[in-house]
């Protein structure tokens, strides 16, 4: 029988890889049976189509909320973050990972050089080998398929992961910054107030050396102005901290980073539209789930495999000699050829017990899937329902931040008049104070509110525009940048 040709050997691992199937279930992205029509607090609120919007929330979600600096801390955390640099690390062992596994569609080819000295009968001989040995177990069952379809869904994953970081990560950072703006706002409001309570102590001294007040209205009102300024530096404690947590999110050290005073805040940008499908496209958290789903889903083939026979193809040839100058004569040349075929035969319930435990992997992975997705339901309905009763809160708010100043004024005529005590008037500025300080408290919190139903939502998209600007020019913007 003549030898079979090489190129034959060649052509026969095609042929059995064209054959292959890869054993396992497809993967089915998993569903949400009770996923509603509409949010149940989004009453109001600008509407869209469940079909439309699905894709991928704009990374520049701030952008509705015209701030330039909190934009440059923002896009500095994405490139400098110490979290986000291993997140990528990350992301680069699952590329790594993938590359390994796909490189098992392929043959393994090893060459060797080697020389020897044997002895027989009192007789000394030495061997020069050249070789190469070829070595390749075909995907006949789809196992590298499948190995390589869970490495490729949990590179996605691990993409996903990233990008959800770093929204997490961008949000902590502008609550922060709203934070210290707010309290900018507050210095400000509290050195307007020590400048009036300076006023009043002035009035009060004068009042009681014209013999109109007494001297404990000297004290009330001098009391209540120590009071305030110590309130001031304690905003100023409070500053540094949100100062120095933006520093940290941003990447660098504290003393690295000085944002000055302004008192100006960022725009509270309209409602957004959106629908609760829509999450499950746009919020990269819940992407990462689903591919941890498929990636398990793929494992249950995987181990499924383990039921098949491993059929394995070696080819091999060399040159032995006695002198390496005579390695490519040709009565030196050696070569072998052959299938090996491995099926394992018993193995005490091992196989069994590793597809049960890749099913019930999967199980698990869907059941996380769904978790995520209630709780992203559960954190944009807060949202929402936050939001909703900031608006009003805030509109309440007003009313009594105008009704404690009029209150003021009121009592302070009086008291110029000498018709009430410095006490009533302490009252009323401390009311007015209060009142102030709460409003701007509503303001921080519905700004935080709005940046979490943002990022709630997966990030900004298109359509998302700040306060005056239009769709379309903001869908422009975008293509700008």
């Amino acid at each position: 029988m003549k030898p079979l040709p090489l190129r034959s050997l060649f052509a026969l691992p095609l042929v059995l890889g064209l054959c292959a199937c890869a054993i396992g279930p497809e993967h089915q992205p998993p569903r949400l049976d009770s996923m509603p029509a509409s949010f149940k607090h989004g009453a109001g609120w600008l509407p869209a189509t469940p079909g439309g919007g699905t894709e991928r929330g704009d990374a520049a979600w701030w952008r509705p909320f015209a701030d330039a600096r909190l934009e440059g801390l923002l896009l500095e955390l994405a490139t400098a973050n110490p979290g986000l640099e291993q997140a990528r690390a990350r992301l680069r062992q699952a590329e790594a990972a993938l590359k390994g596994q796909q490189a098992e569609f392929f043959p393994q080819v090893q060459g060797n050089v080697a020389v020897n000295r044997s002895s027989s009968a009192g007789q000394v001989s030495k061997s020069h080998d050249l070789g190469l040995a070829l070595s390749w177990l075909p995907d006949l069952w789809g196992r590298v398929r499948r190995q390589t379809e869970a490495g490729r869904a949990e590179l996605e994953a691990a993409e996903a992961e990233t990008a959800a970081l770093r929204l997490s990560l961008q949000t902590s950072l502008a609550e922060n910054y709203v934070t210290l703006r707010i309290l900018d706002r507050q210095r400000t409001l509290l050195q307007e107030t020590i400048t009036a309570y300076e006023r009043s102590l002035t009035l009060t001294r004068n009042q009681y050396e014209a013999g109109m007040a007494a001297r404990a209205d000297v004290v009330q009102a001098q009391s209540q102005l120590e009071n305030v300024r110590a309130q001031l530096l304690e905003l100023v404690d409070q500053r540094a901290r949100a100062e120095n947590a933006i520093a940290v999110l941003a990447g660098r050290p504290p003393a690295a980073l000085d944002i000055a005073a302004d008192a100006s805040l960022p725009e509270l940008p309209a409602a957004p539209a959106a629908v609760p499908a829509a999450l499950l496209t746009r919020r990269p958290d819940l992407t990462a789930a689903e591919r941890r789903v498929a990636a398990a889903n793929a494992r249950i083939g995987v181990a499924m495999s383990a039921w098949l026979p491993d059929l394995t193809l070696n080819l091999s040839g060399g040159y032995r000699a006695s002198q390496t100058s005579g390695w490519l004569d040709a009565p030196n040349k050696v070569w072998a050829v052959g299938p090996a075929l491995a099926l394992t035969l018993f193995d005490g319930g091992a196989r069994s017990a590793q597809v049960d435990q890749a099913e019930a992997a999967q199980e698990e992975a869907a059941a996380a899937w769904k978790a995520a997705v209630l709780a992203a339901l559960q954190e944009t309905e807060d949202a929402l329902a936050r939001l909703r009763a900031l608006e009003d809160l805030s509109r309440q708010q007003e009313k009594v931040v105008a009704l404690a100043e009029e209150n003021e004024r009121l009592v302070t005529n009086r008291y110029r008049e000498g018709l009430v005590s410095f006490l009533e008037v302490a009252v009323a500025q401390n009311a007015t104070l209060a009142a102030r300080r709460a409003a701007l408290d509503v303001r921080r919190d519905r700004l935080q509110a709005s940046m979490r139903l943002v990022t709630a939502l997966g990030g900004g998209w298109p359509g998302l525009g700040g306060a005056g600007e239009s769709g379309a020019e903001a869908a422009a913007d975008r293509e700008k940048s």
